[in-house]
């Protein structure tokens, strides 16, 4: 009955589905990963595999079909964007901002905007290229980064902004005595 129903019409469309969920689980998978949540991560993985092979037997028995390995290419690659999609509505994790400000009273100002909208700041004095510079330090969780960033531009439209991911986090105000 499975072999029929794959074989057939649907059988790409099947394959496409099963690819697009194997390989979103695969870049959720990865991304979980480098985020150390070891709870998950092998769950993900036993899901991920089993798709996957159900997807490959059936798309290797019917090589024949252009029908098919389209199906089989085209759910690899939705499947990435699908994953990519995913993983940015998770946001999980951290960021660390540093804008950079040539005005140093608008520094202040930005620094106080955003401790007002209840962000930990650290204001430390730098030498850019063109001269001082003051270097504002915020670490904030990664689905808040579109409003730190819309925050520092309603103070200063030239600010630079630097977005990056910690890898590990310790101690501040954010988190108490440890987070790792």
């Amino acid at each position: 009955m499975m072999t029929e129903l794959f074989a057939g019409p649907l059988g790409p469309v099947i394959i496409f589905l099963l690819r697009i969920c194997d390989v979103s689980l695969a870049t959720t998978r990865m991304l979980l990963t480098m985020r150390d949540a070891r709870a998950v991560v092998p769950i993900i993985g036993f899901f991920e595999s089993l798709i996957w092979l159900l997807a490959v037997g059936t798309a290797v028995q019917n090589l024949n079909s252009v029908w098919h390995v389209l199906g089989y290419t085209t759910g690899f690659a939705s499947g990435t964007l699908a994953g990519l999609w995913i993983e940015g509505k998770l946001a999980l994790g951290l960021a660390t901002i540093r804008v950079f400000c040539r005005d140093m009273g608008t520094g202040k100002k930005v620094a106080a905007a955003l401790r007002a909208a209840g962000h930990g700041v650290t204001e430390i004095l730098g030498e850019g290229r063109q001269g001082p510079v003051d270097v504002i330090l915020t670490v904030v969780r990664r689905r808040q980064i579109p409003a730190v960033v819309r925050e520092v531009e309603t103070v200063d439209r030239d600010a630079f902004i630097s977005v990056e991911e910690p890898r590990a986090i310790r101690r501040g105000w954010m988190f108490g005595e440890s987070r790792g």
